[in-house]
């Protein structure tokens, strides 16, 4: 029997708000999604809560033939359409729009570089904007080598009147030989303090706040090693499938989509040692150095600590949906795998022998991103009329979404006059506790390069890192075909091959029916 004690709501006064360069912000690949879904209303937040400077402005390329005027209602329909919005304000959105400008153009024409650079000349010029330039490249990371030439031969790369910065998406390359070639690429003409290499998971406060956690309480941090902790579960589930991103998940598939950046992200920060100080520098080399002491598998070793699974029919919120293979534009017997479990092994003092599971599917039962680490078990012979099977482990659960908040379980005495133990739940939610809006992923990223802070990006030699320990496991995979697909029904929490990877260790998931926080139970 289980029982929940929540942490108590307490007032909080919101903090300053930090304020960012003056900048003209240039978006390739303007008339997408992530444009009008999450860029433009994460810029128009940070402009209506004051964190941007009046010189802000935004410069839209695409290769759709639109004016400024047509751009800025597109933008306006996506913005209303955004969840993560809010209450929507007329009033504060026509202030906003006016800052909204467009240049048709395709990437590969040189022609829409000098475009780009008059335009810009010409925002200075009648409106006052800022020479200082952010490039957000909204597109394949496939076309940065070539807007990085293209701005060059523009001089737009150049810091002579005021700041020049670039931002990449993910998927930062295929493998390790092409994120290398891109790396080189892109070093050609920009330095790496002018490089944002953006993982939106990082942006998210709750990510943060696994570095408050763990080193901002003495409660916590004399435990957090290999003397105390059994085993760690990082997992990334989604009840959604593939939709209109088919064409690119049969090229990129959950491993490369997923554990390639998101979840080595969030298995850095919790394994990390304490960074001398919270800046860019110190942060990151902290995290690439827990990428470089996990042990690169063989061949042999990926067959072992590695699980592919591929989602077929099934019901999601009782409602029956497709197998993988059944989506539009998949192939009838496509590989792709959509879901990943893997055992990584960190070879250093702190974490020798502490194996960290990590899990992505689509399909799964719910949405749910957490990070679980199992304590040790206490010597049972204190409590011999409880079953060995009543008493749990203690378990530290850091939920990044839906339910954002840190769940820690321990034992305590049932009522009665005997000696009997049970498992109880203390529950902190994060949205109960704080009573201030938080900053959406990209607000906070956005302001994080206008003013040049790089702690929440990544740097080209952790990039190299990831792909180091990604690349065996995709080559491994090339030679060995997977089990017959779909080997897992959609609604479910995964392959039972996943559940065998842990049982041989005497270890097992949480069910990703059972992890909802307090903010939800």
């Amino acid at each position: 029997m289980s029982a929940i004690v929540e942490a108590m709501p307490f007032p909080v006064v919101a903090p300053p708000l930090p304020q960012a360069d003056p900048c003209v912000v240039v978006i390739f690949g303007a008339t997408g999604d992530l444009t009008s879904r999450k860029l433009v209303p994460a810029l128009f937040h940070l402009a209506c809560t004051g964190c941007t400077s009046s010189q802000l402005a935004v410069l839209g390329v695409g290769r759709v033939q639109m004016s400024d005027d047509e751009f800025r209602a597109r933008m306006r329909a996506g913005a209303t359409g955004s969840k993560e919005m809010g209450e929507f304000s007329d009033e504060e959105w026509e202030m906003f729009a006016p800052r909204l400008h467009y240049v048709a153009g395709q990437v590969d024409d040189t022609e829409t570089y000098r475009r780009i650079a008059e335009r810009l000349e010409e925002l200075g010029a009648r409106d006052g904007a800022s020479t200082n330039r952010l490039f957000y490249f909204s597109t394949p990371p496939s076309l940065a080598p070539t807007i990085v030439d293209g701005l060059s031969a523009a001089g737009l790369a150049k810091e002579e009147k005021g700041w020049s910065r670039i931002v990449v998406e993910k998927p930062f390359g295929r493998d390790l030989a092409s994120a290398r070639s891109l790396n080189e690429s892109i070093a050609r003409v920009f330095a790496e303090r002018q490089v944002y290499r953006i993982d939106h998971y990082l942006g998210k406060d709750t990510v943060q706040n696994i570095l408050v956690f763990r080193f901002g309480n003495s409660l916590f941090e004399p435990v957090w090693n290999r003397n105390y902790v059994d085993y760690v579960e990082i997992t990334a589930a989604e009840p959604l499938g593939v939709g209109s991103r088919a064409g690119y998940y049969e090229e990129s598939g959950a491993l490369r989509d997923m554990v390639a950046n998101h979840l080595l992200q969030l298995l850095a920060l919790t394994a990390m040692e304490p960074p001398v100080a919270f800046d860019a520098d110190s942060v990151r080399e902290e995290k690439i150095q827990v990428w470089r002491s996990i042990h690169r598998m063989t061949a042999a070793e990926v067959a072992e600590r590695t699980v592919r699974g591929q989602y077929g029919p099934g019901e999601i919120d009782g409602e029956p949906v497709p197998g993988y293979r059944d989506e539009k534009r998949v192939a009838a017997d496509s590989s792709t795998e959509t879901y990943v479990a893997i055992e990584f092994r960190i070879e250093n003092w702190r974490w020798a022998g502490v194996p960290f599971y990590v899990r992505t599917g689509k399909r799964l039962a719910l949405p749910l991103t957490e990070i679980a680490v199992h304590l040790k078990r206490t010597p049972q012979a204190l409590f011999s009329r409880t079953p060995d099977d009543r008493i749990e482990p203690n378990v530290i659960v850091l939920r990044i979404q839906p339910d954002e908040g840190i769940t820690v379980t321990f034992g305590a005495k049932h009522p009665g006059t005997e000696m009997r133990t049970g498992t109880v739940h203390m529950d902190f939610c994060y949205q109960t506790a704080f009573g201030f809006r938080s900053p959406t992923a990209y607000e906070t990223l956005l302001l994080d390069v206008m003013r040049g802070d790089a702690m929440l990006f990544t740097r080209r030699d952790g990039v190299e890192a990831q792909w180091r320990l990604i690349t065996p496991i995709e080559d491994a995979w090339a030679t060995q075909p997977p089990t017959a697909f779909p080997n897992y029904a959609a609604g479910s929490d995964g392959p039972t091959a996943a559940d065998e990877l842990l049982a041989r260790n005497g270890h097992s998931w949480r069910a990703i029916t059972d992890s909802l926080g307090g903010c939800e139970k």
